[in-house]
């Protein structure tokens, strides 16, 4: 699949649509180090009815590249005008990890365009900024292979690892622009929403994998307790990308969340 290329002003993102294009829609924004194929897997599994828009974060996949470092106000805001432009409107926003983040500001942003949150293995804030600047250094002066492996080791169960997936997704993480990665790397460091995201009170799903080693199960259920009449759930044998490890499981909490809530 070759994503089309969505212009929004200043920069070009790589996208994809799936599903009917008059249903209720479903944006869904993926994590550091990968792109919207990391969806591949779940989206044959979710409803038919709604209309499903994958985004490719700035300095990922086929968006494009700005110099690092971006903030988060700055990706919160490409989410903004990619659904402005794409009129899509009283939209679920399915979110994992930075995606998540993104998700919870746009929310507070633009409570006219999301109606409900999908916020899968991800926080209010994740880790320290003295972790991530030592991660952003690392891949200044070692590039992506700096950190593939312990974020493989972060990402997927051990038994896991050892897969053909697992081993894509290294792949893919190597290939990655270390440019944009470093880019939303620091978006993440700079950022804590426990303060915003508490003033939240829209139809809210949390997922998190009992084996993520990036946004561990107990984070995941800090952050969905902000939000009043949030739902939490624990996916066992789950790592960070559970739409990767165990995508059945996911499209089908997913799936029942959309369901709750008439949008499909």
């Amino acid at each position: 699949m070759t994503p089309a290329r969505l212009y929004l002003g200043d920069l070009a993102v790589g996208m994809a649509e799936d599903g009917r294009a008059d249903g209720p829609p479903v944006l869904l924004l993926h994590a550091l180090g990968t792109d919207l194929s990391l969806w591949d897997g779940v989206l044959p599994l979710l409803p038919d009815g709604p209309r499903y828009v994958r985004l490719d974060l700035r300095g990922h996949g086929a968006s494009d590249c700005p110099p690092p470092p971006y903030s988060m106000g700055a990706l919160i805001r490409d989410a903004e005008r990619a659904m402005e432009r794409l009129e899509l409107r009283d939209a679920v926003v399915i979110g994992l990890s930075i995606g998540g983040m993104i998700a919870q500001g746009l929310a507070v942003k633009r409570l006219d365009l999301v109606r409900g949150l999908v916020l899968s293995n991800t926080a209010a804030k994740i880790a320290t900024a003295d972790t991530w600047a030592s991660r952003i250094e690392a891949v200044r002066t070692g590039g992506m292979a700096a950190v593939t492996d312990p974020t493989i080791d972060r990402w997927f169960p051990r038994a896991f690892r050892t897969t053909p997936a697992a081993q894509r997704w290294r792949d893919r993480l190597l290939a990655q622009n270390p440019e944009g990665w470093i880019g939303c790397a620091s978006a993440i460091a700079g950022t804590d929403f426990y303060a915003t995201t508490a003033t939240l009170t829209l139809p809210t799903l949390a997922l998190a994998g009992s084996e993520d080693g990036s946004t561990p199960a107990d984070l995941v259920r800090e952050t969905a307790a902000l939000i009043r009449g949030s739902r939490f759930e624990l996916i066992r044998g789950a790592g960070h990308l559970p739409p990767v490890d165990r995508p059945e499981p996911w499209a089908a909490a997913v799936s029942a969340f959309l369901r709750s809530i008439g949008h499909c």
